[in-house]
């Protein structure tokens, strides 16, 4: 950008600023980056990265309290209910609720903490063989993608877990994973497929605790 261009852009307030960036969130529909903030919202205002990150540190401060909260996942800035009410925001959808399997999440789990790894080596540790509808519908949710080929005969396919899984589990990278730990059962309560934005970390820390057993 020339510097006549950066002087033709407009200025904003912090106190303008503010609720500009709250709306814009809050219409989004889905987690909403600075660089797209600065790209589509901002494009012919004359702001740096940082102010809008401290802008944006702001509005987490002021939803401290509510029963909403701005939290930064994957893929950008969103707002979801607080952890405090996830439990009573579920009676809001009653809909028959689509069930995980054992075998399903366990296989997320291995690809999310091993990644990248192969379809044959999830199999030897799981001992048991994975089929093809389960690495389909995780692919199909936008949890899991193939990131590349093992270097070894048949060149099978690498699988690891994209952006759509940390923004579901509202995790901004794979540094957030909790700590994997072997329990002996995985709850069969069901999941409503068109749940509210909540915090899901408790929620992934169950999937998190399956035992990789053989």
């Amino acid at each position: 950008m020339s510097d006549i261009e950066n002087i033709r852009k407009k200025t904003l307030t912090d106190a303008e600023l503010k609720p500009l960036l709250e709306a814009a969130v809050f219409v989004a529909g889905k987690p909403l980056s600075v660089a797209r903030m600065k790209e589509i919202l901002l494009a012919d205002y004359r702001l740096s990265t940082k102010r809008i990150k401290v802008i944006l540190n702001q509005l987490k401060e002021d939803y401290n309290d509510r029963g909403i909260e701005l939290v930064e996942v994957a893929s950008g800035y969103r707002f979801q209910a607080q952890t405090a009410h996830n439990e009573q925001l579920l009676a809001l959808f009653k809909e028959k609720a689509p069930r995980f399997s054992r075998a399903l999440l366990e296989t997320l789990v291995l690809i999310a903490y091993k990644q990248p790894i192969t379809r044959g080596e999830i199999e030897e540790i799981r001992g048991v063989a994975v089929s093809s509808y389960i690495i389909k519908t995780l692919q199909e949710r936008g949890w899991v993608k193939v990131i590349g080929h093992k270097e070894v005969p048949g060149r099978p396919s690498l699988y690891g877990t994209n952006k759509e899984f940390l923004d579901y589990f509202s995790l901004t990278s794979l540094s957030q994973l909790p700590q994997l730990m072997a329990v002996t059962e995985l709850s069969d309560e069901p999941k409503p497929s068109n749940e509210p934005q909540t915090s899901k970390g408790s929620e992934l820390a169950k999937i998190a605790e399956l035992s990789v057993s053989h």
